[in-house]
């Protein structure tokens, strides 16, 4: 599996998302996404799953060092203290000594954005995350977060598929030498049926899901986190490698983007501090 640059670190391309997983569900899936070969994990504090992100990582025979962790403050942890201690409870669920990236969930306007910032990036410098960055943060929010500090920020992670376009983030991130982790990548299963998607797919024996997630890993500094309760789909959405769509194909699918295309509301902050 190739990696995608984002400041000194190297992201894998494809992780496994665990966004509404159950505690079941989630440790069965991770466990089976490290053993077809996923070396990327992706969750949150709010998702109440990484007790069993961790009990999974601790079950598999793949080295921690190998596996590439993500999670992510939630907004009430925001305020200086709150978030290292906050960091300190995952950790512990987590079952490891740090995360490979820490990430701000979504933002907060109660809480300044440079307190929360300065907390986030006291836990990178003491070990407890390799690498700190964004979720959800628009180019105006992202701007001021770059203002706010000095630590390098590696990715913003948002909702991006075919139907959403994010090409002002995407150059923002690109201008910054970060990368955009795109979760719902296949717009919560909404893209299985598109007939451009099909249409696309037959000439390289792929299914839509397929196509979907190539065209977002075939885009210059975009990594992608598909989220499954079958291990079937999570086999099937890592077999991405083996072939490479057009750039007729790729300007097809970019053209798939429509204003109501959004998946994911804001979680309950007002649109502009939406993505």
């Amino acid at each position: 599996m190739w990696t995608v640059p984002a400041k000194d670190a190297q992201i894998p391309a494809l992780g496994f998302g665990t966004f509404t997983l159950s505690p079941d569900d989630c440790h069965r899936m991770v466990k089976a996404a490290l053993e077809i070969g996923y070396r990327h994990v992706d969750t949150a504090q709010v998702y109440d799953n990484e007790d069993a992100v961790g009990a999974a990582m601790g079950e598999s025979p793949a080295p921690r060092e190998d596996v590439w962790l993500t999670t992510k403050v939630w907004v009430d942890k925001f305020r200086d203290g709150d978030l290292q201690k906050s960091v300190d409870d995952s950790l512990k669920r987590l079952q490891t000594d740090y995360v490979d990236l820490l990430l701000l969930h979504w933002p907060n306007r109660d809480v300044p954005l440079e307190e929360t910032l300065k907390a986030l990036a006291s836990v990178k410098r003491d070990g407890r995350a390799r690498h700190i960055g964004l979720s959800n943060f628009t180019v105006s929010l992202m701007k001021q977060a770059f203002a706010a500090t000095e630590e390098p920020l590696a990715v913003n992670q948002v909702e991006y598929h075919p139907y959403l376009n994010q090409d002002p983030v995407l150059d923002m991130v690109r201008a910054k030498g970060m990368a955009l982790t795109a979760y719902s990548p296949v717009a919560q299963g909404k893209i299985m049926g598109d007939e451009t998607l099909k249409r696309i797919g037959a000439k390289y024996g792929k299914n839509e899901a397929q196509v979907t997630l190539r065209w977002l890993i075939q885009q210059d500094g975009v990594v992608a986190i598909p989220r499954t309760k079958s291990k079937e789909h999570c086999k099937t959405n890592l077999e991405v490698f083996d072939f490479e769509l057009t750039d007729d194909d790729m300007a097809e699918i970019k053209g798939l983007n429509r204003p109501d295309g959004r998946q994911i509301s804001p979680q309950g902050l007002a649109p502009e501090w939406d993505t």
